[in-house]
């Protein structure tokens, strides 16, 4: 039997019943989508489709060689999906570093804007602190010196009241000493008044 009396349907059989095993082994291999168990079944799927070609060419059947057309056709679209697959998933990567790195970018940002925040906080709270003990300090300056001029007047009011109680006992000694004065000028002049009289009268009497 030449290679031209072998049916079309036998050659697929065969090519099926060879590729059990291969196909068992691919799904072994890691990927999914995309990765080494894709790449090798469409290798193989590549080599399917040539050996129907060859074997379509052999045996002039149009039937077999439209179908190596067809699978190579399909491993073309699926080399192009595995690479269209293969670029967004490398897309996506960046894209995924690039957010991770702009949301690294964004917490440290976050996290000086809190430390910025907690010192303005800390020295507006500082600032507090230092008005409120300059406002002690003054309102108890002022305290002590409304306490001091209050002290000054106190004692002002207590040395007039004194100079006025001077003054007066002087002006009572004053007259005390007028009336003593008046009071001793009226008994010299009783006793003078007194001793001309006796004289008087003795006069008479000689």
């Amino acid at each position: 039997m030449s290679l031209t009396t072998i049916p079309a349907n036998a050659v697929d059989r065969y090519l099926k019943l060879v590729r059990i095993p291969l196909d068992t082994a691919i799904g072994l291999l890691p990927g999914n989508g995309d990765g080494r168990g894709p790449a090798v079944e469409l290798a193989l799927d590549r080599a399917d489709a040539t050996a129907r070609a060859i074997v379509a060419t052999l045996l002039g059947d149009a039937d077999l060689r439209r179908d190596a057309e067809r699978r190579r056709t399909a491993a073309d679209e699926r080399e192009k999906a595995l690479r269209l697959r293969a670029e967004a998933r490398s897309r996506t990567e960046s894209a995924d570093e690039r957010l991770a790195t702009r949301q690294d970018r964004a917490d440290r940002e976050r996290e000086q804007a809190d430390r910025r925040a907690a010192a303005r906080r800390e020295q507006a709270e500082q600032r507090r602190e230092s008005r409120k003990k300059q406002a002690a300090k003054a309102t108890a300056k002022r305290r002590q010196t409304t306490k001091r001029a209050a002290a000054k007047r106190e004692e002002a009011i207590e040395s007039r009241e004194r100079k006025v109680r001077l003054d007066a006992l002087d002006a009572k000694a004053e007259a005390l000493d007028e009336k003593e004065d008046a009071l001793t000028a009226a008994d010299e002049a009783r006793r003078l008044a007194d001793a001309a009289a006796r004289t008087k009268a003795e006069r008479k009497k000689d």
